[in-house]
């Protein structure tokens, strides 16, 4: 159905967005990518993605490493959560 169809496109623009956190190279290509995924985890109730983004969003260069494992582990959390629903 229309939701289940919703939640794919979700999450395959959450694994572009993460490949694009995981190869940002500069400040502006990081914020672009969690913002886009920020939007779209909000978009569709995954707010607790779109915290995990918008924290991200803030840490300092040194910090992406463990911020984009967490962005990573909230989507993993959010997929089953889909899968489930």
């Amino acid at each position: 159905g229309l939701k289940a169809e919703l939640l794919a496109l979700m999450c395959e623009q959450a694994e572009r967005c993460i490949a694009l956190i995981m190869s940002a190279r500069d400040q502006e290509s990081w914020i672009a990518a969690l913002h886009t995924l920020k939007g779209a985890a909000r978009g569709v109730g995954a707010f607790a993605l779109g915290e995990a983004c918008e924290m991200a969003e803030a840490q300092p260069q040194n910090r992406w490493p463990a911020a984009t494992q967490s962005v990573a582990l909230a989507f993993a959390e959010t997929r089953r959560c889909f899968e489930r629903s």
